[in-house]
């Protein structure tokens, strides 16, 4: 929409009528055409088709593309290095230093860029717990980022809690403002720039949605760990019986999808904090991957891609029918869906329930070598949470290929964490020995061969092993210690094909499934060398053996 044309939207009466009393100048934000604070879904709707951002599908769900970036630019992420952060933060590939000089002018351009254009500001809470939410404040350039944020983020109901809304965290998404790599010096156009000391994050040169709940889970993964609060990259829900089960892992590890279960009632999807009350949900909705979702193998998450209120980045929409299609993936194999959580059938209310009884680490084997279950003792628990295995799956990340990308990212969020990886273990192995939680090992990626040569484990069986270990079934079973990883692999499990429990018995050569597994053994080894600062003897002990992986 050109900004100069100052046409009537839809919205533009009630613009302002829930506007907090803490304005948009207390950010620097001055000179603005117009504002239009903290307003509703359908509002949110008709601005976007107004302003071209977005179409409505059948059924309801907005569709939008985000143009050259259908995905995360995980490079392009800082952090400002000032008397705050210098020492805690984990500085590196993930936590990029930024002076604090260089982001003042870069927000004094961005500042400058946005007087005389309408911006949309959403007014909402991070963390369902209400000892430890954090008021937020989401500033965008589109309308659609922020109904996006609405989706993700606690929304406030009373008009007078709005009102009197101060956010103690704040970002400011602005997608059609570039910095200067020369001037600014960012890597690219693109950044993604969090300020602690200031209370502030600017996003500029990408309208990937995940930007923004990715950010305010960064801020989250600082700043909990001081109130005693563990921040987990992880799904949860909570059986009939009030038994709570974390899943951790990467996108494309299988966490949306295996959380969302029909018989037991989910707390969240994707992020969550560990406290003295019990496990709580950082947000108020869903972001899963929708490439290929079929109606059989994930009818809930399937129902929401059919339903207004529903965010659909990228994905193939006809034009004349408006109908989707799902299983295209010309724009990105990275096509998503950011819905309500009470979208979700089976959803938990309070988003928040007691202590885990079984934490799950899903991770996607590319090599095919991993077993698809197998139980951890507290020592090899944080062994695999430091070391965070899995692979990449196409089109999560800005410069992935069509095959998955082996990667070891640590508390399985290595671009989220910004405290050095024994930070949080130390936490988990704290609560793991409290709460007398079991830990599970559960590979949803490729069996009988690597990538290219085996198949995916199928859903299905991932699905019966997960409810066994979660309902106690694989409590008494008989499991054998894998010679080369040290975890018990159960031998039999009801439902479950034996053959596939033993991921050697479906390789067709045994001595190829051997020189993978050795080899894979030695990359745990090489990669935990660069984490285990601080970590005790006998959590690098709990690794596998390069050794014994000849006898495998």
């Amino acid at each position: 929409m050109n900004p100069y044309l100052d046409l009537p939207s839809p919205a533009q009466d009630e613009a302002g009528k829930l506007a907090s009393i803490y304005g948009l100048q207390n950010h620097g934000l001055t000179n603005l055409h117009r504002v239009y604070w903290n307003l509703p879904t359908a509002s949110l709707y008709e601005e976007s088709v107004f302003r071209g951002e977005a179409r409505v599908s059948h059924l309801g769900p907005m569709v939008v593309n985000t143009g050259k970036h259908t995905a995360r630019a995980a490079a392009d992420k800082f952090v400002v290095r000032d008397h705050s952060t210098g020492q805690p933060v984990w500085w590196g590939e993930y936590n990029r230093p930024f002076s604090p000089e260089k982001f003042s002018a870069l927000l004094m351009r961005l500042q400058g860029f946005l007087q005389g254009r309408d911006v949309f500001v959403q007014d909402c809470y991070a963390g369902a717990d209400p000892d430890y939410r954090m008021p937020i404040r989401i500033v965008t350039e589109k309308a659609w980022h922020s109904l996006f944020a609405r989706n993700m983020f606690m929304k406030i109901r009373s008009t007078e809690e709005l009102k009197r809304h101060v956010p103690e965290f704040t970002v400011i998404c602005a997608p059609s403002f570039q910095s200067s790599p020369v001037i600014d010096s960012t890597r690219t156009e693109t950044f993604i720039i969090i300020n602690f000391s200031e209370r502030l994050a600017l996003i500029g040169g990408s309208s990937y949605g995940g930007e923004i709940k990715k950010t305010i889970f960064t801020v989250l993964n600082f700043l909990l760990p001081q109130e005693g609060v563990l921040p987990m990259h992880c799904s949860a829900n909570v059986g009939p019986a009030g038994d709570v089960a974390l899943f951790f892992g990467l996108s494309g590890t299988g966490k949306t999808t295996l959380s969302a279960d029909p018989s037991r009632s989910l707390i969240g999807d994707d992020e969550h904090g560990w406290s003295e009350n019990g496990v709580f949900n950082f947000e108020d909705g869903c972001y899963a991957k929708v490439i290929r979702l079929s109606p059989e193998a994930e009818p809930q998450i399937h129902a929401c891609t059919r339903r207004f209120g529903t965010i659909l980045e990228n994905v193939v929409l006809d034009p004349l029918s408006r109908r989707l299609d799902l299983n295209d993936d010309a724009l990105t194999e990275n096509t998503r869906g950011a819905y309500p959580l009470d979208y979700i059938e089976n959803y938990l209310p309070p988003k928040m329930s007691g202590h885990p009884h079984n934490v799950v680490f899903l991770t996607c084997d590319a090599n095919g070598v991993m077993p698809p279950i197998a139980r951890l003792t507290p020592d090899q628990a944080l062994y695999h949470f430091i070391s965070g295995y899995t692979s990449k799956i196409a089109g999560t990340e800005i410069g992935l290929g069509t095959e998955p990308e082996i990667t070891f990212s640590t508390c399985f969020g290595g671009p989220f964490m910004v405290h050095r990886p024994y930070t949080y273990a130390e936490m988990l192995k704290a609560r793991l020995l409290k709460y007398g939680a079991t830990c599970w090992l559960v590979n949803t990626g490729w069996t009988g061969g690597p990538f290219g040569v085996g198949k995916r484990i199928s859903i299905r069986h991932t699905r019966g092993l997960l409810h066994a270990a979660l309902t106690g079934k694989l409590k008494d079973v008989k499991y054998r210690q894998d010679r080369v990883f040290g975890f018990d692999v159960p031998e039999s499990c009801e439902g479950i094909p034996p053959q596939i429990l033993n991921p050697a018995n479906t390789w067709p050569n045994r001595d190829e499934y051997t020189r993978k597994c050795k080899a894979l053994a030695a990359r745990f080894v090489e990669n935990f060398k660069l984490m285990d600062d601080g970590c005790p003897e006998s959590i690098i002990k709990a690794g596998p053996s390069v050794a014994r992986a000849g006898t495998a």
